[in-house]
């Protein structure tokens, strides 16, 4: 069901941490904000820190997730024949890294955002931005009416950008 997503963009994990905690004073729970951070290790290590979600679902599209896994598949049964380091980055993490570029390629932040609506001038900001070590926000609301207290809050928090768009 579309719904407001309220984007917030900071510059420090810091002062998101310090954002999500004002939002949960408010009674939003984790469940409705999504933390999209320049890899999905910093996602995971920042959701758990904030109560939250990382933010793969904002992040990546179902298509660009499947394509990724696909990937990283096919790359590492290629690696598996290539003499002396088949068995090795098959098993290793230059697999699972080289399925999540191959995935990036396909659904990147930017697009997903464009999508809801962003136009594509912020939305490649946006992306640049958390490429380069912010930290985007995602707060999905209720479309009966909490997104003026889910904005004010980010923005007193100390986000450098603030916008909502409808997520579908």
């Amino acid at each position: 069901m579309p719904h407001p997503l309220t984007l917030a963009l900071f510059p420090t994990s810091a002062m998101a941490i310090e954002a999500t905690n004002t939002l949960h004073s408010l009674g939003i729970d984790g469940e409705r904000i999504s933390v999209v951070a320049r890899s999905h290790a910093d996602e995971r290590s920042l959701a758990e820190q904030m109560d939250a979600t990382a933010g793969v679902e904002l992040e990546d599209s179902r298509p660009a997730a499947r394509l990724g896994e696909l990937g990283g598949l096919v790359l590492a049964a290629i690696a598996l024949v290539m003499p002396g380091v088949g068995p090795v980055v098959a098993a290793g993490p230059l697999a699972a890294e080289l399925g999540e570029v191959t995935g990036h390629a396909a659904g990147s932040l930017a697009s997903v955002l464009t999508a809801a609506g962003l136009p594509e001038e912020r939305a490649d900001a946006l992306q640049r931005g958390v490429a380069n070590g912010a930290v985007l926000l995602g707060v999905h609301s209720d479309p009966a009416g909490d997104v003026d207290r889910i904005t004010a809050a980010l923005s007193l928090a100390g986000a450098s950008h603030v916008e909502t768009v409808t997520w579908t």
